[in-house]
């Protein structure tokens, strides 16, 4: 009971900021005054802003520092052009926008954005344009004004809370770290997005993820990486979702065992009502969910396959440690070792415990339940 109410109270919280903060269409549909844009063009080394009257907008090179101060005005961002040594690092204490207007920021040495606000930010994937975000090698340290170490957790980190919009397409690579991080919950609404990264996670959510439309897809290669990392919990509802891990396993020092790669890793309920979803993982181990609760399946298309070995860790297609709960949609699984799904329960009778490895809700039209393979359909 504590857990159903703990998962209804995120949904709440999701839904409820989301709807607090729709006033994000004042920023694109003309309504904010022209004060409340700011125009950031990068060329090369170099960049050009307009409609920065409040002076919040230093630059050097093409690395871009806004910094708002306490201001309670709106604010709009609007990016554009190429650079290959550039950034941009925001400071303000109230809710902003970006749109993301045919952009690309490769940062050498850091986040190619980085987000400093505890504020929902409002990313805006424009229409009709392709966006790259791709961090470097390395990040060098960076300190605020009070000589404070910021976070740069991703090619695109946010402090806040990140909602994604638009029809656009997103681009974003992390070759440090993780492709996009988010201190706080990620809403996505729309667009193309595609995250890669070959160090560490696609997508690192600390308080919720929920994904209602757009494309998102995510790929993954570093050993232990997860393609969506989320530390609470997980909604999906809706568009078109694609992930895939290849690497092994690490070793925790901590835990006294290996972490394998998984395409969604859950520390809370992952809830699936919508959608079409595919989840590829061919590494050691590699698992398609990894969830510390339960993961619930009432709607939408997943196909789930594993290919990978079982030298340090087994790999599973959906793993649970508390339950799979199947009741609408159409739900596959494939491994080609260890077991398909897994919700805890053990038994000697391989055939028994393959007929407990879900617990089914309703009378679905198809249904078969095997070690390696399992099929539900409604």
């Amino acid at each position: 009971m504590k857990k159903t109410l703990f998962c209804l109270m995120v949904a709440i919280a999701l839904v409820g900021c989301q709807n607090d903060d729709s006033d994000f269409s004042a920023y694109t549909d003309g309504e904010a005054t022209a004060d409340n844009a700011i125009y950031i063009h990068y060329n090369g080394t170099s960049v050009s802003v307009t409609g920065d009257t409040n002076g919040y907008v230093s630059t050097s090179g093409a690395d871009v520092i806004v910094n708002t101060g306490s201001a309670t005005d709106s604010l709009l961002l609007v990016l554009s052009g190429t650079t290959s040594d550039g950034s941009l690092l925001v400071y303000r204490q109230r809710k902003f926008g970006i749109r993301l207007n045919g952009v690309s920021i490769h940062n050498s040495d850091g986040p190619a954005i980085n987000n400093q606000c505890g504020k929902s930010l409002y990313v805006e994937v424009a229409a009709g344009t392709t966006n790259t975000l791709t961090d470097g090698s390395s990040y060098a340290d960076v300190t605020d004004n009070d000589g404070n170490a910021i976070q740069q957790k991703g090619a695109l980190f946010s402090e806040g809370q990140l909602y994604f919009s638009g029809t656009g397409t997103l681009n974003v690579t992390g070759s440090t770290k993780n492709a996009i991080a988010c201190d706080d919950y990620i809403v996505i609404d729309d667009a193309t997005i595609t995250a890669t990264s070959s160090t560490g996670h696609g997508i690192s959510v600390n308080d919720g993820f929920q994904m209602n439309s757009g494309t998102l897809n995510i790929d993954v290669t570093g050993d232990g990486c997860k393609g969506l990392k989320n530390d609470s919990t997980t909604f999906i509802t809706g568009g078109t979702l694609n992930i895939s891990t290849t690497g092994g396993c690490v070793y925790d020092e901590d835990a006294a065992d290996y972490s394998s790669a998984a395409c969604i890793k859950g520390d809370y309920a992952i809830n699936i009502s919508g959608g079409n979803i595919t989840l590829t993982s061919s590494g050691d181990g590699g698992k398609g969910i990894n969830c510390d609760r339960d993961v619930v399946f009432s709607g939408g298309s997943m196909t789930v396959t594993t290919t990978g070995s079982n030298n340090d860790a087994k790999p599973k297609g959906v793993k649970s440690d508390t339950g799979i709960i199947v009741s609408g949609g159409s739900f596959h699984v494939t491994v080609k070792k260890s077991w398909a799904c897994d919700n805890g329960y053990e038994s000697a009778d391989e055939t028994d415990q393959a007929a407990n490895c879900v617990t089914i809700v309703g009378t679905p039209a198809t249904q078969s339940l095997a070690k390696k393979s399992v099929t539900i359909v409604f």
